[in-house]
């Protein structure tokens, strides 16, 4: 029992950085709808900041990959501990469908991530690494530009967005629940602020795709 709640607290707190990162990953996102100044300025540092590149990078790297393999093992435990069974199930008046599909949103998501690292993480590493590149400052902001010439490679990002969205109306409360932190007062709250969380930073994610995408039209 102890061990089991040990899980969900490690899972939520997994989620928690991961909501943050969003938040500042989206922050430094916006900064590429003005001239590319500050988000080159922005990209410069994060790219070549010591602590951010071999502390936090494996960190959120480690984050991810737990909260994705803990999350499906939760679920499947919850699924096989359920013994009693109704006799006519009625899933949608029981619980959401974010709720039961939770795995299915988070593979939807781990795959975009993949796609995410092979558009800039990768390449920023065969950048530095291996081809030994030039360190151009200025270099960034037509790199981002350059990826949202596509328009399969702009969907596809805008429907992980809308998975992610899926997921975070779920996730966010879940969250707080998990550790503990649930009140007959407070939780109504949380619960809106989770609902207007899940909605407005993929929302921005997906304005961003779409501005520079129609940029090149």
């Amino acid at each position: 029992m102890k061990t089991s709640i040990a899980r969900k607290v490690l899972m939520a707190l997994s989620g928690f950085f991961l909501l943050i990162f969003l938040l500042q990953h989206l922050i430094i996102n916006a900064l590429s709808l003005g001239d590319g100044t500050s988000f080159n300025e922005a990209s410069e540092f994060m790219g070549n900041n010591p602590i951010i590149q071999f502390i936090m990078q494996p960190i959120l790297a480690f984050a991810v990959v737990f909260h994705l393999i803990m999350g499906i093992y939760l679920d499947l435990k919850n699924k096989k501990a359920r013994v009693i069974r109704y006799q006519v199930s009625k899933p949608g008046t029981n619980s959401s469908w974010m709720s039961r599909n939770m795995i299915i949103t988070g593979i939807m998501v781990l795959l975009f991530l993949g796609l995410h690292f092979y558009d800039f993480w990768f390449e920023e590493l065969n950048y530095k690494y291996i081809q030994g590149g030039p360190d151009i400052a200025t270099r960034y902001y037509p790199e981002l530009l350059e990826k949202f010439e596509s328009p399969v490679r702009t969907g596809l990002y805008v429907l992980a967005f809308i998975f992610l969205s899926l997921h975070l109306m779920h996730g966010f409360q879940s969250a707080f629940q998990s550790v503990g932190f649930r009140h007959r007062k407070y939780t109504p709250a949380i619960k809106k602020i989770g609902d207007v969380y899940a909605v407005l930073v993929p929302l921005g994610f997906i304005v961003i795709a779409v501005v520079h995408y129609v940029s090149h039209l």
